[in-house]
C-alpha cells in the first residue's frame, strides 16, 4: 500500500495521487507587443509532458495578474483574454491525461522588472524600454534591485481587483485549482514581512495589518472561484532571518511581532486562512531577504509538518524531495498531505511513474496508451 499514490479529494476535485508539480518560472513567453505574457509551444511541451508523466496536479508557473506584476518581460500573464485562451488549450490537454490543472496567480512587487536568471536576473535599467516602475509595501529595495515605489491605497485596491479578475479568467480557461502566491519575496510576501513592510497604515505595523492584503486577495479570489473548487496559498514559512535552529520548538506564545516573517506567524496565518476558504497551504521558505538557508534533503518539510500538527489546515511539502521512499514517508507519516516536486521534475518528467514502480504500486492517472508497451 502507498499513501503517496492514494487519491485525495479537496472540495469536489479529486487528485489522482499526492505527487504534484510545483510552479516553476520558465521566463519563456513571447515579448512581442501583441503577445506579451502569452503561453507558447515551450509551455505546452513543458506542462503536458509532466501530465503524461503522471503528476496528480500541475500548477503553472507564477502567472502575473497585471503587466507590472511580472517578474521579467518574458513571464506568463493572465490579465487579458488572449493570454487566457492560450492557457486554455494547454489546460484541456493536461486534463485529458487525468491530471488536475492549477494556476499560480502572482504579483512580483519590488522583485519585478528584472532580466531572466540566465541573463543576470538583475533589475532592468530604467532606460531599458522593457522596464517598468515597481511597487512594494514600502520604498525598501530587495538587495541591489531597484527601489520600489510605496504602494498607495489606490494601488492596493487595484492589486486586489487584478487578482479577482485573473481568477475569473483562470476559471474560464478551465483551471481547477487557483493558488495565490504569497511566497518567495513577491508582493504578498513583502506585505507579510516586517523586513520589507515598514508601513504605519492599516496594511502595515502589526500582524493583522501585515496580513491584511493577502487575506483581501484570498477573499477576492474565493468570491469568484466556485465553492466546489479548491484555493491554495503558497507561503514562505520563514524569511530565515529570525528563525530558530529548530522550527518545531514548542510554540504557544506565537511570536507574531518578530522583525521578519517566521514560522510562528505562518502557523497563525494558516489557521486564519481556513476561515477564508483556503483548502491547502503550499509550504516553502525564503526569498524575501538575503539569508543563509540550511539546505538539505527535505529541509522545508518541518514547516509543513508544523502547519499539519498545529492547525486544521492541510499543508503540502516542497524542497529537495527527490527519492520515492522519501516522498512516501513524508505523506504516510502525516508530515504533509502531498509533496510538490520542482527541480526533480525538470530532471525527470516521468518521476511519478518511476516512483510508483519503485514502490510497487499501480498508479493514477493511467499511462497513455501510446506508452503502455513500456509498462
Amino acid at each position: 500500500m502507498s499513501v503517496l499514490f492514494e487519491p485525495l479529494t479537496l472540495r469536489n476535485v479529486t487528485f489522482p495521487n499526492r505527487v504534484w508539480m510545483a510552479p516553476m518560472c520558465q521566463y519563456s513567453a513571447d515579448e512581442a507587443c501583441d503577445h506579451v505574457g502569452v503561453a507558447g509551444d515551450w509551455h505546452r511541451t513543458h506542462l503536458v509532458s509532466r501530465a503524461i508523466g503522471g503528476a496528480g496536479l500541475i500548477i503553472t508557473e507564477a502567472t502575473a495578474v497585471s503587466p507590472e506584476g511580472r517578474i521579467s518581460p518574458s513571464d506568463l500573464g493572465i490579465w487579458n483574454d488572449t493570454q487566457a485562451d492560450a492557457l486554455a488549450k494547454i489546460v484541456a490537454e493536461i486534463s485529458s491525461f487525468g491530471t488536475v490543472p492549477g494556476i499560480q496567480l502572482a504579483h512580483a512587487g519590488r522583485k519585478a522588472s528584472t532580466a531572466a536568471p540566465w541573463l543576470g536576473g538583475k533589475s532592468l535599467p530604467a532606460e531599458d524600454p522593457r522596464s517598468w516602475e515597481t511597487v512594494g509595501p514600502s520604498a525598501v529595495a530587495f538587495g541591489d534591485y531597484a527601489s520600489p515605489r510605496e504602494a498607495t491605497t489606490e494601488d492596493i485596491a487595484k492589486i486586489v481587483d487584478d487578482f479577482r479578475t485573473a481568477a475569473q479568467r483562470a476559471l474560464k480557461a478551465g483551471f481547477q485549482v487557483a493558488e495565490v502566491h504569497g511566497a518567495h519575496g513577491y508582493l504578498l510576501h513583502q506585505f507579510l514581512s516586517p523586513a520589507s513592510n515598514t508601513r504605519t497604515d492599516s496594511y502595515g505595523g502589526d500582524f493583522a495589518g501585515r496580513t491584511r492584503l493577502l487575506i483581501e486577495v484570498v477573499d477576492a479570489v474565493r468570491e469568484v472561484w466556485p465553492a466546489e473548487l479548491p484555493v491554495f496559498v503558497r507561503l514562505s514559512a520563514t524569511d530565515w532571518l529570525d528563525e530558530p535552529v529548530d522550527p518545531e520548538r514548542a510554540s504557544g506564545s506565537a511570536e507574531l511581532e518578530a522583525a521578519s516573517w517566521t514560522s510562528d506567524q505562518t502557523v497563525a496565518l494558516a489557521q486564519i486562512l481556513t476561515e477564508h476558504g483556503v483548502d491547502l497551504v503550499d509550504t516553502s521558505t525564503g526569498g524575501n531577504a538575503r539569508a543563509r538557508i540550511p539546505v538539505g534533503p527535505g529541509y522545508q518539510v518541518p514547516f509543513a509538518r508544523r502547519i499539519q500538527n498545529e492547525t486544521t489546515m492541510p499543508a503540502a511539502a516542497v524542497g529537495m524531495i527527490t527519492e520515492p521512499k522519501q516522498a512516501e514517508e513524508i505523506v504516510s507519516l502525516g508530515e504533509a498531505t502531498a509533496v510538490l516536486l520542482a527541480r526533480e521534475l525538470l530532471r525527470d518528467p516521468y518521476w511519478p511513474r518511476r516512483a510508483a514502480r519503485e514502490l510497487g504500486v499501480e498508479m493514477l492517472p493511467a499511462v497513455a496508451p501510446q506508452y503502455e508497451r513500456a509498462y
